[in-house]
């Protein structure tokens, strides 16, 4: 039985786009960040770690971190074209990622393999939504945290992909999952305009991961400092456990 809320919020954000019709060659996959947050590192460490280093750089809190935007020096983040400028910026947001205690599980879809994989494929954010919400609920049941609900926080997209989101998440969690377990998980819905610091986390998270995916030989500072976040076996290997990729 299910009662109560749960000490841990997990955030999801995407990188990448899920259509099949036309693929980026340069960037081929789909990329879907789960960060799990015990409620009280959240809201002690991330939260005013994110807002004191946006009064430091911006004067106010309301600038929203998107990883677009920092890495093209579009809009806020203008004054970031100078190289010392930028790599100053840079570091101590990676030193915010690395010193906020968060569990990383990312599902990172291979689009050309899964397009010729199938006749009539899914639509990737429903599979790799799946493949996250399983290594969740596997996460937090090694956390004995599956008898409470646990609160799913996502970006608003539209109206008719929200609807078809919200469908697919209820099938995953009434047992359409690798187990056919009963997921305690309540999908929120936040305004792409919402200053939620999980959010702007999974954000700046989720491309590093599929960069390396890419190219695991290019130098990725981000994916480095990832590293010790991600959800592993006993052994220590995230691959299948934090990090599954498919095909």
């Amino acid at each position: 039985m299910v009662q109560g809320h749960s000490d841990y919020i997990v955030f999801v954000d995407e990188s990448g786009d899920h259509g099949l019709r036309s693929i980026d060659a340069d960037y081929p996959i789909f990329v879907l960040a789960f960060c799990i947050f015990r409620k009280s590192d959240y809201i002690e460490r991330l939260v005013p770690a994110l807002q004191r280093f946006k009064f430091e750089h911006f004067g106010h809190d309301q600038v929203i971190l998107h990883e677009t935007d920092i890495r093209k020096d579009r809009g806020a983040f203008s004054f970031l074209k100078s190289r010392e400028m930028k790599e100053a910026f840079l570091d101590e947001l990676s030193r915010i990622v690395s010193n906020t205690n968060f569990t990383l599980i990312v599902s990172v879809i291979r689009k050309e393999a899964y397009r010729r994989r199938y006749a009539n494929p899914d639509n990737p954010y429903h599979v790799a939504l799946g493949f996250g919400l399983e290594r969740v609920f596997y996460f937090l049941r090694s956390q004995n945290a599956v008898t409470t609900r646990t609160h799913v926080v996502v970006e608003q997209r539209g109206k008719q992909e929200d609807s078809e989101l919200e469908l697919e998440f209820r099938r995953v969690c009434d047992g359409g999952n690798y187990h056919g377990d009963q997921l305690p998980f309540e999908i929120v819905f936040a305004d792409k305009k919402s200053n939620s610091a999980g959010l702007q986390l999974a954000d700046l998270v989720a491309r590093p991961v599929g960069i390396s995916t890419l190219r695991p030989d290019q130098p990725n500072r981000a994916y480095e400092v990832l590293g010790p976040k991600f959800y592993t076996d006993p052994a220590g290997s995230r691959e299948g456990w934090g990090l599954k990729c498919f095909p």
